[in-house]
């Protein structure tokens, strides 16, 4: 048997692409040109992650496949159109992490429980149909690989959805009300990264943990339920 290169943390980074998110579009560049920045200033914890991107409106964009951010030379750009079908989300996700994972194992990797990061700035578009596919994601019976989700609701997004969204109520946070979309979105992408690294050294130092940061200017959800 062939001797296992490392043990990975797959990353997917899911952003609302919304036609509501259009004004913030240099924030959300700038967010992942940080992010992009923080993980190449942490080469060694960078090792440990391969991170994906993907935009959601009414169908789901992969912007970026899982990738070592440390090879990456043009950052993806995040666009604004559309509704925003949560349901659409969770069923790309459903098909998308097992064979991402299948993946990482045929090259020798060990991987980690994956980590979706879920950005929106509004109510779901599908009602509440899109809860089933949700369910189908995070059942660990139904999916060994169930992610878990870290949900941030900015502009309209009510804390009840977020908390909903997310795999644990401590993984749920809104922005602070009148805070700046803009700046919220900054501070997300600072978080995210943050957590990335941490989470990284955590794995780096063979003591795997999910390290997950609150956002400046937000709260968890739950206590605004």
């Amino acid at each position: 048997m062939a001797e296992t290169r490392g043990v990975l943390l797959p990353a997917y980074v899911v952003a609302d692409e919304s036609a509501s998110m259009g004004p913030h579009q240099q924030q959300l560049a700038e967010g992942l040109s940080s992010l992009c920045e923080g993980l190449r200033a942490e080469p060694m914890i960078a090792a440990k992650i391969r991170l994906a991107i993907l935009g959601f409106s009414g169908d789901v964009q992969l912007r970026q496949p899982l990738s070592d951010m440390r090879s990456v030379e043009v950052l993806p750009r995040l666009e604004s159109r559309g509704a925003t079908m949560y349901g659409e989300v969770f069923r790309d996700l459903r098909g998308r992490i097992p064979h991402d994972l299948a993946s990482l194992k045929q090259e020798q990797y060990g991987v980690h429980r994956p980590v979706v990061f879920f950005l929106s700035d509004g109510q779901p578009s599908d009602g509440r149909t899109w809860q089933d596919a949700h369910r189908a994601l995070t059942d660990r019976n139904q999916m060994p690989a169930a992610p878990n989700i870290i949900a941030c609701g900015i502009g309209d997004a009510r804390p009840d959805t977020m908390v909903a969204v997310a795999t644990r109520p401590e993984f749920a946070f809104v922005s602070v009300k009148g805070t700046d979309v803009g700046k919220a979105i900054s501070e997300f992408f600072h978080a995210l990264t943050a957590s990335l690294v941490a989470s990284g050294r955590a794995l780096a130092n063979g003591q795997p943990e999910l390290v997950v940061n609150r956002p400046d200017q937000f709260t968890l959800a739950i206590d605004e339920v």
